[in-house]
């Protein structure tokens, strides 16, 4: 299973799958292949202020950032940043930094859609291992 965040519960098929990812339970990624990047756009509440950035490596970025909550991931690279910050630009408090207004949180809680953020993650990341199929 690749990741252990949720039990597995059987899919359509009765085959047993993680809710979170959706791997079938006991797959595993071939180890010799490189792993995926999965760029995405962060939402980290601090007090009452929202920074809106990106990373490929998530869980180092977050960990060096200080922050109360995580609110939302959003799965795309620098040029979604930039259409946040210029959509959001009336709430810029400096660098990447938003007041917490009424329409980022709604922004933030529309994209996690009651989805724990790194559940969302963990499928973007499950989706970029999955093999295709030709």
């Amino acid at each position: 299973m690749l990741c252990a965040l949720a039990r597995p519960g059987p899919d359509a098929g009765g085959i047993l799958t993680c809710p979170v990812c959706g791997w079938r339970v006991g797959d595993s990624p071939d180890p010799d292949l490189p792993r995926p990047r999965v760029e995405v756009v962060y939402y980290l509440r601090w007090n009452d202020r929202i920074k809106i950035g990106t990373s490929r490596q998530p869980r180092q970025r977050l960990a060096a950032i200080w922050h109360h909550e995580l609110l939302a991931f959003e799965l795309g690279g620098r040029a979604l940043e930039r259409a946040r910050h210029v959509q959001f630009a009336s709430l810029r408090e400096g660098g990447e930094w938003f007041r917490a207004a009424p329409e980022l949180r709604a922004h933030a809680a529309a994209l996690a859609g009651g989805i724990p953020p790194w559940h969302s993650y963990a499928r973007w990341f499950a989706d970029a291992l999955r093999p295709t199929v030709t």
